[in-house]
């Protein structure tokens, strides 16, 4: 089964966080409390993104961390590589970790790789803006926006503005 691993779940809805608040400079306890994860889980997360260019950080009593480009120029790609490597869907594709034994010998070897391009290829073709709805995101509890609840729920003052 090819499937995410946790904490790139967890890094795409701390960069959703951030896109939601559209330049906005958040400490990782603000994106805590956003997000539903705990500090260190936000911390540590931020910590790789930032590695792989993806957050810009700001130090000092109201630093925290923000996109470093838009939500539109972020890749799925870039988020899944910074989190978990270089995608590699087997041992058998060129810059996997643990080469292929009988990739010499093995009729299959050079297909893998056409597999792995195009694994690659849809999650570049996937944006961080693709992926969130902004306004859908972080509304509070018990809360649905306007345009999703019932029209005889809406109070005037929604319907009017």
């Amino acid at each position: 089964m090819f499937k995410l691993n946790r904490m790139t779940d967890y890094a795409i809805v701390v960069l959703g966080a951030l896109a939601h608040r559209q330049g906005e400079i958040l400490a990782t306890a603000q994106l805590a409390e956003l997000t539903g994860l705990n500090q260190p889980t936000v911390a540590k997360v931020a910590k790789t993104l930032m590695a792989a260019d993806l957050l810009e950080t700001q130090r000092g009593v109201h630093g925290g961390y923000r996109l470093a480009q838009p939500a539109a120029a972020t890749s799925l790609v870039q988020i899944v590589e910074a989190m978990e490597g270089p995608i590699a869907v087997n041992d058998c594709v060129d810059g996997a970790q643990a080469p292929c034994a009988v990739s010499n010998c093995c009729f299959m070897s050079r297909n893998w790789n056409r597999v792995n391009l195009a694994v690659r290829n849809a999650l570049s073709d996937v944006s961080l803006e693709d992926l969130i709805d902004p306004a859908q995101l972080f509304t509070p509890t018990g809360h649905q926006p306007a345009a999703d609840r019932p029209a005889s729920t809406v109070p005037q003052n929604e319907i009017l503005s």
